[in-house]
C-alpha cells in the first residue's frame, strides 16, 4: 500500500494507492459506518459489502437529483445515523458527489470517505471536494466543497467496468494532459487503451499521475478563484449538452474540448488542435456531434464560471499549459 497525503483548507485527505477494499474495516469503524452505493456496484460486489450498512441506490446521472438525497437521508435515520456516523461512498461519480453531498448536510455534517469503482472517479470525481447534484438540465447547480477524509484505490473494482466506462474516464485524463502535463500526453499518443487495461503497473502509474495533478491544482486553488478553474476545459459546453442528451460524461467533455480545441485555434494562435482531436478519437471519444446549438448557450449561459455578460471560458496555449480567458457571451454565441 502506498499512502500520499494533501492538506487543504479544513481538512487533509489521504490516498491509499494500490489496495484492496478489505482494508476500509482497518479505516473506519465498521459498526459505525454507512457505505452507499448503487445497484451496479452491488450487484458485482456485493460479497465484499456483507456485514457492512449498505444504502443501495439507482444508478446513473439521472438519479444524481434531491429526490434521491431524500431517500439516503431517510434511510440514515431508519439505520439511527449520528453525528458519529462515517458515510462511505463506494461507486463512479454520481455515488461520490451523493455520499459526499449528504455528508455535508446530515445533521450539520458526517465524515466521509470514498472507494471509486470507475476511472473517471479515480482520476477526477471523486478528487477535490466538489460534492452535489444536478436540477434539471442543470448540472451540479447545487452543492458544497467539503474535503473526503480518504480515497481507498482498489484496482481489481475496475474489472467489472464496462470499456464505454473505461473510455468514459479516459476523457478525463486526457483533459489533465492537455491542461498540465504535455509528457503525460505523449505517453497517451504512444499507448492504446488495451495497453492500460492488461498493465495494472501502467495503470497504477497513470492514475497515481492524473491525482497529482488533480490535487495539486485543489491544494493550491481550493475554492476555485483561479487555477482550478483549468480543470474545466471541455467541461462548459460539456455539461450543456451532457444532459440535454443523456450523454456520458466523457463523451459530453470530449465534444467540449473539441470546441475549445478549436476556439483556442481561434482566439489563440493554438497550433495542436488537430494532435488533442486524434488522441480523443483514439480512445474511442466522439468529438463531432449534432445538437441544438441555441439550446445548448441557453443551458450554458447558466455555468457557474459566468461573470456578468462574460463566460470564464479554458482555452489552451499549447498542449500543457491551459490558460482562462473571458470570453463575452455574444462573442461565444458565434464561435459555438
Amino acid at each position: 500500500m502506498k499512502k500520499l497525503t494533501y492538506k487543504f483548507s479544513t481538512a487533509s485527505t489521504f490516498f491509499y494507492f494500490d489496495t484492496a477494499f478489505a482494508d476500509l474495516k482497518t479505516i473506519v469503524d465498521k459498526q459505525n459506518a454507512v457505505v452507499i452505493t448503487d445497484e451496479n456496484v452491488f450487484a458485482n460486489h456485493e460479497k465484499k459489502l456483507k456485514g457492512w450498512n449498505v444504502i443501495v441506490l439507482k444508478a446513473g446521472e439521472a438519479y444524481k437529483i434531491q429526490p434521491t438525497v431524500d431517500t439516503v437521508i431517510e434511510q440514515l435515520i431508519a439505520f439511527g445515523a449520528d453525528r458519529k456516523t462515517f458515510l462511505a461512498g463506494i461507486g463512479g461519480g454520481v455515488i461520490t458527489d451523493i455520499t459526499g453531498y449528504v455528508a455535508a448536510i446530515y445533521m450539520r455534517g458526517l465524515r466521509f470517505g470514498f472507494i471509486p469503482t470507475t476511472i473517471l472517479a479515480m482520476v477526477d470525481a471523486a478528487i477535490g471536494g466538489k460534492n452535489g447534484i444536478d436540477v434539471g438540465v442543470y448540472k451540479n447547480m447545487v452543492g458544497t466543497i467539503r474535503q473526503p477524509e480518504f480515497l481507498l484505490y482498489d484496482y481489481s473494482l475496475l474489472k467489472s467496468l464496462p470499456e464505454s466506462e473505461w473510455i468514459n474516464g479516459f476523457a478525463e485524463i486526457i483533459k489533465h494532459a492537455c491542461i498540465k502535463d504535455a509528457r503525460m500526453f505523449k505517453l497517451l499518443e504512444e499507448k492504446t487503451l488495451a495497453n492500460f487495461q492488461k498493465n495494472k503497473t501502467l495503470l497504477s502509474a497513470l492514475i497515481q499521475t492524473n491525482v497529482k495533478i488533480k490535487a495539486g491544482v485543489v491544494q493550491r486553488d481550493e475554492f476555485e478563484q483561479g487555477e482550478r478553474r483549468l480543470l474545466n476545459y471541455g467541461h462548459t459546453l460539456g455539461h450543456a449538452v451532457e444532459n440535454m442528451y443523456e450523454l456520458g460524461h466523457g463523451q459530453a467533455i470530449s465534444i467540449g474540448m473539441t470546441t475549445a480545441a478549436m476556439i483556442s485555434k481561434k482566439l489563440l494562435g493554438f497550433k495542436q488542435s488537430e494532435k488533442v482531436i486524434a488522441l480523443l478519437s483514439k480512445y474511442g471519444l466522439p468529438t463531432v456531434a449534432e445538437y441544438d446549438k441555441e439550446k445548448a448557450f441557453e443551458i450554458l449561459t447558466h455555468d457557474k464560471k459566468k461573470v456578468r455578460n462574460e463566460m470564464n471560458y479554458i482555452l489552451l496555449e499549447k498542449i500543457g499549459k491551459g490558460v482562462v480567458r473571458p470570453i463575452p457571451l455574444n462573442e461565444l454565441k458565434t464561435l459555438i
